[in-house]
């Protein structure tokens, strides 16, 4: 198992990584102007309901399905069932892009009523939404082959995937002159992207055989398995979308920019998220699955421990380093071209509220996955619906005193929120079991954060009386400096706490 979270965190790590370079180019060229604005909210629509409808509810619901399926009857049975979801979710994505593309100014006056008072960076936003919309039904199609393909092992080509939109935007706005603007330029990427995305999965399905195709949908026990569990997904799901959309509201009514700085914030603090936490459930959801469906409980917590303390010792250096130096962070990554540094200081305080959460952000896949293992998701739903209203409230009465930070600190206190909820559940009920080997990493990983966090405070002001004599590139090359050493430091204290406790992040 940890060969495959390395396998999907290295693929996750390399889409992150594509997709600094992209969030840089738009920077450069958008910067946090009302295009950026524009732009931003028609990115985030689709990827809103492609969580509530794709991914998030979807997976939750089809990967345990499919699994028990897989095991208890044949690889056929497993792919009729495939395909007919394949055709359903075919039949309601199309008919929603095409309500969505006709009611485009009602969709936008929704989620950003704030932009109502530009007229010109409203009918912008409408504009690159219809042409980012379109990217909803593509992902769709793409999450359903990814979820496919994690159930039979395979996990390369879905992690891959996201790697062509980022470098489809890039190679969009490299030729950005041939558009109107710029975010023209990054919607027309985002639709193509989706295409592409889509041709990678297909073909590795096809190689494996397990390539659904279109069929006439019918009642069976795994279908209605599949629509009980589908039901409360969604609705969990759209619940969490609904802080996101929170986010975007209240922030269209704040002063311009302050959409795109929740935005480049977000990506920062989607690192870890991506590269551990998901890389991390996305890995362990099928294998609970089958350890559960074949009635082997204790190898399944015991894939859930190792898997909470790997995540943990992966995701501090990111926690420390997030509260410690977010102004340096984003001077040093996107403070050229548009982006000026009071762009990078306000953008760095929403990193370092987003940072508060992290710990509890990571974990939040592997805690759920206690339930989707088992076809639950109406206890994910209580806990998400309890979060979200957690969440909204605390961002409705922070906004007006700490303006868009106040928006990310709602977003850290309800990802907590979550994250205790699910587990004092899962505990209660015996769907999670603790060890004694955990615990003691916790510990390790919190004493070795704590020189790391000492070093992240004061090394800065050090450092920079050398790096302040280069010519160029002097946060960059402080805040790779700081990044190799603390690694140093922290991964020195984790290996010799490990070693004497007698405990290993992972079993080969």
């Amino acid at each position: 198992m940890f060969k495959k979270i390395v396998s999907v965190g290295g693929w996750t790590l390399v889409s992150r990584l594509t997709g600094f370079i992209r969030d840089v180019v738009i920077a450069a060229v958008m910067g946090v102007g009302p295009v950026a604005d524009a732009f931003f909210v028609a990115f985030r629509i689709p990827n809103h309901f492609r969580a509530i409808f794709g991914e998030g509810a979807f997976n939750s619901a089809f990967l345990p399905t499919y699994a028990q399926v897989l095991e208890s009857e044949s690889q056929s049975a497993a792919k009729s069932f495939a395909s007919r979801i394949t055709t359903l979710m075919l039949i309601v994505q199309i008919a929603l892009l095409i309500v969505a593309f006709l009611a485009m100014p009602y969709v936008v006056r929704l989620l950003a009523p704030g932009f109502a008072d530009d007229p010109a960076k409203f009918e912008l936003a409408v504009s690159l939404t219809r042409i980012t919309f379109p990217y909803l039904l593509l992902i769709t199609v793409v999450t359903i082959y990814s979820a496919i393909l994690n159930a039979h092992d395979r996990f390369w080509a879905a992690a891959a995937a996201p790697v062509l939109l980022n470098v489809t935007m890039i190679a969009a706005l490299a030729v950005a002159f041939l558009f109107p603007n710029a975010g023209y330029a990054a919607a027309w990427g985002v639709t193509a992207a989706g295409i592409f995305e889509l041709l990678l999965v297909w073909a590795s399905a096809r190689r494996l055989n397990v390539s659904p195709r279109l069929e006439k949908p019918r009642g069976d026990k795994a279908m209605k398995r599949f629509f009980k569990a589908l039901g409360p997904a969604i609705v969990g799901s759209a619940g969490v979308q609904l802080a996101i959309f929170a986010d975007t509201i209240i922030a269209s009514f704040l002063p311009t920019g302050a959409v795109s700085s929740l935005y480049y914030a977000d990506r920062l603090y989607q690192l870890p998220l991506g590269v551990i936490g998901i890389a991390a459930g996305t890995v362990l959801l099928p294998e609970m699955s089958r350890r559960i469906a074949a009635g082997d409980e204790a190898s399944a917590y015991a894939a859930q421990n190792r898997t909470v303390g790997l995540t943990l010792a992966l995701a501090a250096p990111f926690f420390v380093a997030f509260l410690a130096m977010p102004d340096l962070i984003m001077s040093a990554l996107f403070q050229r071209g548009a982006f000026s540094a009071d762009a990078a200081q306000r953008a760095g305080a929403v990193l370092a509220a987003y940072g508060l959460g992290l710990p509890a952000a990571v974990l939040i896949r592997s805690a759920v996955s206690s339930f989707y293992a088992r076809s639950d998701t109406t206890t994910p739903l209580i806990a998400s619906l309890t979060a979200v209203g957690v969440n909204i409230v605390v961002k409705v009465l922070l906004m007006d005193t700490y303006g868009v930070v106040g928006l990310a600190i709602g977003t850290a206190i309800g990802v907590w929120v979550n994250l205790i909820l699910l587990f004092v559940l899962a505990y209660r009920r015996g769907w999670t079991a603790p060890n004694r080997a955990l615990g003691k990493t916790c510990m390790i990983v919190a004493a070795a954060s704590v020189p790391l966090a000492a070093f992240a405070w004061f090394a800065p002001a050090l450092l920079s009386r050398w790096t302040a004599l280069l010519p160029f590139w002097q946060n960059e090359t402080l805040l790779g400096g700081l990044g190799i050493l603390g690694a140093a430091i922290y991964g020195a204290v984790l290996l010799a706490g490990m070693k004497v406790a007698g405990v290993r992040l992972a079993r080969r």
